[in-house]
């Protein structure tokens, strides 16, 4: 499909490096954006990596902008507005995001379909699949971007995208819901918290193992993606979930240590047109903190 992913419903959010190379030539494309658009490379304090390279035209965002310590949520609305209106992104303005690491540009991905913004796409495979179909990068500075007067529509758009801790236990209680731990084997049954700045073990009572990736590596999602950093097919996604018990028409919320996992599955499950499902923006980070540690399951 020229570039794009046939098993997914919404096909043009996932497009390959090929097909940003050509819309960036100016190339007609299947599914352009209809109207303005803007690149932009997703990173935590990579700045002088961009900088040394990225793909030509994109801007650049900071994670640190988009989440806050010590949890690591996100950032409050007015501070996530400033940003978005700062980069020129309005609700119609369609952004196609990359990132050195996927997991980065997915957290900004799904803040930005909470926000509202219509048409948010993803590169399969990344900058590294950028590099591996043999495109050229440049090197400099962000471009200065002109900033948008305002996002155009109501905001947040979608404010069940995202849920707090509080309703993550009121979804557990409900019989049509699912609380989904994108975490490591060892992480889920308490060998190890999985981060340095995260003390407790264990994992969310009642929640259900939705798998990640490699364990020793939370960067690491090769339960739902190829060696090279692509989507698997759907149906590989969608089974492994049914195996936890997982299915689209549940309300569905995903999690991991601090949102970035969490993000691309949701992501995912996005692309397949799930309707039901949201991010707890919280995670393990902050449950463990407010439930005293007896209450973790191993």
């Amino acid at each position: 499909m020229h570039g794009f992913r046939p098993d997914l419903a919404r096909w043009r959010q996932l497009p390959s490096p090929a097909w940003l190379a050509r819309l960036l030539a100016g190339v007609p494309v299947l599914a352009a954006p209809g109207g303005a658009w803007r690149l932009f490379e997703v990173g935590c304090g990579s700045l002088a990596a961009y900088e040394g390279g990225h793909i030509p035209g994109a801007g650049y965002i900071d994670t640190n902008r988009l989440e806050v310590q010590p949890l690591w949520n996100k950032v409050s609305d007015d501070a996530f507005l400033a940003l978005l209106l700062e980069n020129g992104i309005r609700h119609d303005t369609t952004v196609i995001l990359y990132g050195r690491n996927s997991l980065a540009a997915a957290r900004a991905a799904h803040l930005m379909l909470y926000a509202g913004v219509a048409d948010v796409r993803l590169l399969d495979g990344g900058l590294d699949g950028w590099l591996r179909a043999g495109h050229a990068l440049e090197q400099g500075a962000s471009p200065a971007p002109q900033a948008a007067a305002s996002f155009g529509a109501a905001f947040p758009a979608r404010p069940d995208y995202l849920i707090d801790t509080a309703q993550a236990r009121e979804l557990l209680q409900q019989p049509d819901g699912a609380l989904v731990s994108i975490r490591t084997w060892q992480e889920h049954v308490g060998a190890t918290s999985g981060y340095s700045y995260i003390d407790a073990r264990g994992d969310i009572p009642g929640a259900r193992w939705g798998r990640a990736g490699n364990d020793g590596d939370v960067h690491s999602m090769s339960e739902y993606q190829h060696a090279d950093g692509t989507m698997k097919p759907s149906a590989e996604i969608s089974a492994l979930w049914r195996q936890a018990g997982i299915e689209p028409g549940q309300r569905t919320a995903f999690y991991c240590g601090t949102g970035w996992r969490a993000s691309l599955a949701f992501f995912y499950a996005w692309l397949m047109d799930w309707e039901r499902i949201s991010v707890y923006d919280g995670g393990w980070c902050e449950w463990s903190r407010v439930n005293p540690p007896a209450s973790c399951s191993g």
